[in-house]
């Protein structure tokens, strides 16, 4: 059974989105009207307030991602909204707010650079705030995968050193936050002397200029090395990584910000004699709503801080965040809001 809705009517039969026919440079981003979505059982139509615009977005556009991307397609990995469609059974109501991301959306089946988006009901996390909507729009696949990285892959607690590797990202600043905010020491890393200041805004205690090796850098500040590092720079650094890991450590690999996910001829020995090594790719059912809340209540007290970079004012816009997203130059998320 279907909950009704008084968003989409019958006289309203198409909606303004994002279309990617081809691959290509930004003008392969292409503002199309195309049929709202059809809402298929077990899933929720979602009004579309925000999205945050991201690296595997580009990609997409460039036709460099894997082989289940295929065209048309309206990209966006993560949204936030309004429910306006759903299941009666599902638990959500219409006009309730809702976040979602990941799960091979705008990969695999059309995303949020749209209007409106269709996406699977266990996709769908509720929330209540009064946070506007590009400050919640920059939260969901970044706190997604900095959430679960440190909570599933690393297990980290109030008390411990945590190295962040890639630390002027946007899920290494989102990270950061996080871990001050459990009441961990945090070193993070920057190949910028000049984007130190950016680390230290998000509440990092030892911002580390990375010239390639670090390992040397963390233990001048912790002699028996960090009880965890998140990995997002790739497998370029990562015996580095591993080599500023105290014994029974461990180290989550998450992401290659510089483009290397294997290492030729790898062998398990490269590996530290007690140094623990595993890696994070969650989704949306990773994030729990009350954890999600925790975070927004935390954003509105103050005492969490979400690195925005840049604010852009409807689909019109979406070239310009690509580019700057490309562009790499602007430390933070570059969030989409709509105005419908």
């Amino acid at each position: 059974m279907t909950r009704p809705t008084a968003a989409v009517d019958a006289g309203r039969a198409t909606m303004r989105a994002v279309v990617i026919t081809r691959p290509g440079g930004l003008d392969a981003l292409e503002i199309q009207d195309v049929p709202v979505p059809v809402r298929k059982p077990g899933w929720v139509r979602i009004k579309v307030k925000a999205f945050g615009v991201n690296e595997s977005e580009v990609t997409t556009r460039k036709g460099e991602s894997s082989p289940d991307v295929t065209y048309p397609r309206i990209p966006g990995i993560e949204g936030v909204g309004v429910v306006d469609e759903s299941d009666v059974d599902s638990g959500l109501r219409p006009g309730q707010q809702v976040a979602t991301m990941m799960g091979g959306m705008g990969r695999s089946y059309d995303g949020a650079y749209a209007q409106y988006v269709t996406v699977p009901a266990e996709q769908v996390i509720p929330f209540d705030t009064g946070l506007p909507w590009e400050v919640v729009g920059a939260l969901p696949e970044m706190f997604q995968t900095a959430y679960g990285s440190l909570a599933t892959g690393l297990g980290l607690q109030a008390g411990q050193t945590l190295l962040i590797r890639g630390g002027t990202s946007t899920v290494g600043l989102c990270a950061a936050t996080i871990a001050k905010d459990l009441g961990a020491t945090v070193l993070s890393t920057t190949r910028s002397p000049e984007r130190a200041g950016d680390l230290r805004a998000g509440g990092v205690d030892h911002p580390l200029v990375d010239n390639g090796t670090i390992a040397a850098q963390v233990r001048e500040l912790v002699p028996d090395g960090v009880d965890a590092a998140l990995e997002l720079v790739g497998c370029s650094v990562l015996t580095d990584t591993l080599r500023a890991v105290r014994h029974q450590g461990t180290v989550c690999f998450t992401g290659a910000l510089a483009g290397q996910w294997t290492i030729p001829d790898f062998s398990p020995f490269l590996i530290p004699g007690g140094v623990r090594l595993t890696s994070y790719g969650g989704q949306a059912t990773d994030l729990p709503a009350d954890v999600f809340a925790h975070q927004l209540q935390a954003i509105a007290e103050g005492r969490l801080t979400v690195p925005v970079a840049k604010v852009y004012r409807g689909l019109e816009r979406i070239r310009d965040a690509q580019a700057d997203v490309e562009s790499g130059t602007t430390p933070g998320k570059h969030v989409v809001v709509l105005s419908n």
